[in-house]
C-alpha cells in the first residue's frame, strides 16, 4: 500500500511540507496529495453523519501561510469530486472559529477543515478536521488517510460550488458578548485599560479591532497584526523566547496593563502582566485555575506531565482544587478531562504548559482566544474594583529555582521499542538510586521525585509523541540541584549506544 498519505499523519492532524525553500525538506503536501484527502473527508463525514455527500455542508478556513490558497483550492476540488455541493470559504480564520462553524446556529456546518501547521516554519502546512463533536481523533485521521490512499491521485477542474462567509466576524462577536456578560459592566468593560496584542503575523490580528476595541480597551502598541506567512518578525509561538521577549518589550515600552500573544492559528495563547512578567507555562495554568476554581470550587484541573511541584501546591493547597497531572499532548489532556466528567468527577479546565487549554463551558474546545476572554473578564472586574491587574491572582505562586529540558535523539530505526527499553531500565536505575523514588499517580514515562539531599526536585523521562526522541525534564527547588540530578542521569543514559545525548554536564 502507498504510504504517502499515512506519513502525513501527525497525531490528530495532517501535516507536511507545502513549499520549497528549506534544505533537505522536500514538498510532501502537494495539491495532488491534498485532493484525495478532501475527497476522503467527505466520504468519512457522510458515513459519520449518515447523510449523502451531496447534502453535506462543509466549511474551509486557513491561517496566514503562503501555501494557504493553493492547499485550499485542492481541498475544495477533493470535496467537489466526492459530490459536495454546499461548500463555504471562511478565508483567513482561526482554528477555534472553524470548530464554532459547526456550532453557531446561523452556520451549523456538518464539518469543517482548518488549514494550518500551528507554529511550524513557513514551508509547512496541514489540515485539522472538525465536527460538532469536536476535533477528530487519531483513528479518524487514519481512516480518512486510508480512504485517500485507496482513492489515489486525480485531476480536478476549478471549483464552482463555494460561497464566502464572514465567520470571523461572528466568532469575534461571540467573544465580545462573553466578556460583556461575564464582566457585568456595560458595553465597554475594558475602558481605562491598555491591552496590546502580538499576533506574530498569524491569524490573530482580528482580536484588536474586533474584540478589544469594541470592549473599550486602548490597544496602542499592538504589533505584527498583519497576516504574513513569512513570519518576518518572530515565530508565532507563546513558547518561543524571541516571541515572548517581543511582547514583553511592547508591554514595557507602551506601559500596558496586559499583553497578549497568540500562535499562528490562535488555538494557543500567552500573556504578559503590567510588570513585564510572562504569564505562560505554569503561570498561565495557575491563572486559569484561579479563575475556574472561583467559579467551580473543587474542580479537577487536568494538566500535562511537565507541570511544576509549585503548581500542584497552588491548585490543591492554595485554591482547593484537585491537580490531575496526565500525559503531554493537548488531545490527551482534553480527553482525560472529558473522561473524568463522564465518571462524575467535575473537571472544568484541561491545559498544557504549551498554552493549549480547553474549558468545559466552551465545548472543551482548544481555544486560546476564549482563554484570553476569560482573563479579560477578570481583568475588567479587578479594574472596576480598584484591585489591580490579573497578576495578583498568581502572586506567590511557587516557582522552581531551576528548570531544564533536554532531548536525547534515538538513532535506531525501531525507536519506539528502543525507547521503551530505556524507560524500563530507568525504572530499575531509580529503584537503586539513593534519594530517588518513583512518583505515584504518574501517567506518562517515568516520573521521579528526588529528595532534598540529592537534588530536591523531580525528573520526567518519556518518549516523544511523534519523534524518535526521549525528552527529559528536570526541576529543582534549589540552585545547583539540577546539576546534581543531571550528573546521575548522564551516568544512566551513557549506557545506551543508540542515544545521541545533549550537552547535559
Amino acid at each position: 500500500m502507498d504510504q504517502t498519505w499515512f506519513k502525513l499523519q501527525n497525531g490528530s492532524d495532517v501535516r507536511g511540507v507545502a513549499l520549497d525553500g528549506v534544505v533537505d525538506e522536500p514538498v510532501t503536501l502537494t495539491p495532488e496529495i491534498v485532493r484525495p484527502i478532501g475527497f476522503a473527508f467527505a466520504q468519512w463525514l457522510s458515513e459519520k453523519k449518515g447523510i449523502p455527500v451531496s447534502e453535506l455542508n462543509v466549511a474551509v478556513g486557513h491561517d496566514s501561510r503562503l501555501s494557504a490558497d493553493r492547499i485550499k483550492t485542492a481541498v475544495f476540488q477533493g470535496l467537489e469530486k466526492a459530490g459536495c455541493t454546499k461548500l463555504a470559504d471562511s478565508g483567513l480564520s482561526s482554528t477555534p472559529a472553524m470548530f464554532m462553524a459547526t456550532v453557531f446556529e446561523n452556520y451549523a456546518f456538518d464539518g469543517s477543515i482548518m488549514l494550518t501547521a500551528s507554529h511550524l516554519p513557513f514551508n509547512r502546512n496541514g489540515l485539522k478536521f472538525f465536527t460538532r463533536d469536536g476535533g477528530l481523533e487519531k483513528q479518524d485521521i487514519k481512516k480518512i488517510l486510508t480512504i485517500a490512499t485507496e482513492t489515489g491521485r486525480f485531476d480536478a477542474p476549478p471549483v464552482s460550488n463555494v460561497r464566502r462567509i464572514n465567520l470571523m466576524d461572528d466568532y469575534a462577536a461571540s467573544l465580545v458578548a462573553a466578556v460583556r456578560k461575564g464582566a457585568g459592566q456595560g458595553d465597554t468593560p475594558l475602558a481605562g485599560l491598555k491591552i496590546i496584542v502580538d499576533a506574530g503575523n498569524g491569524a490573530g490580528g482580528y482580536f484588536v479591532g474586533n474584540v478589544l476595541q469594541p470592549l473599550g480597551a486602548d490597544t496602542t502598541g499592538s504589533q505584527f497584526l498583519e497576516p504574513d506567512g513569512r513570519f518576518p518578525n518572530h515565530i508565532p509561538n507563546p513558547e518561543n523566547k524571541e516571541a515572548m521577549d517581543a511582547i514583553i518589550t511592547a508591554v514595557q515600552n507602551n506601559k500596558a496593563d496586559l499583553g497578549i500573544i497568540f500562535d499562528t492559528d490562535v488555538d494557543r495563547a500567552g500573556a504578559v502582566d503590567q510588570n513585564g512578567r510572562p504569564i505562560n507555562r505554569n503561570r498561565f495554568i495557575a491563572l486559569m485555575a484561579s479563575i475556574v476554581l472561583e467559579e467551580h470550587p473543587g474542580s479537577v484541573i487536568v494538566t500535562d506531565s511537565v507541570t511544576s511541584t509549585g503548581l500542584k501546591y497552588w491548585i490543591e493547597e492554595k485554591l482547593g482544587g484537585v491537580h490531575h497531572r496526565f500525559k503531554r499532548g493537548y488531545k490527551n489532556v482534553i480527553n482525560e478531562s472529558i473522561r473524568l466528567n463522564k465518571e462524575g468527577k467535575e473537571s472544568w479546565l484541561a491545559m498544557e504548559t504549551s498554552g493549549h487549554g480547553a474549558l468545559k463551558e466552551n465545548y472543551f474546545l482548544d481555544d486560546g482566544a476564549y482563554l484570553i476572554a476569560k482573563i479579560l473578564t477578570k481583568a475588567a472586574q479587578l479594574h472596576a474594583a480598584g484591585k489591580g491587574g490579573v497578576d495578583r491572582l498568581v502572586a506567590g505562586l511557587p516557582e522552581p529555582a531551576e528548570a531544564r529540558e533536554y532531548r536525547a535523539k534515538i538513532r535506531t530505526e525501531d525507536f519506539d521499542t528502543y525507547g521503551d527499553n530505556v524507560l524500563k531500565e530507568f525504572e530499575r536505575f531509580v529503584a537503586d538510586e539513593p534519594g530517588w523514588s518513583l512518583t505515584p499517580n504518574n501517567y506518562e514515562g517515568v516520573h521521579v521525585t528526588v529528595d532534598a539531599d540529592h537534588g530536591n526536585g523531580w525528573v520526567l523521562l518519556r518518549k516523544s509523541l511523534h519523534d524518535p526522541v526521549l525528552p527529559l525534564n528536570i526541576e529543582s527547588e534549589e540552585t545547583g540541584g539540577v546539576s546534581k540530578i543531571t550528573e546521575r542521569l548522564h551516568t544512566f543514559l551513557s549506557r545506551f549506544d543508540q542515544l545521541d545525548l545533549p550537552d547535559m554536564i
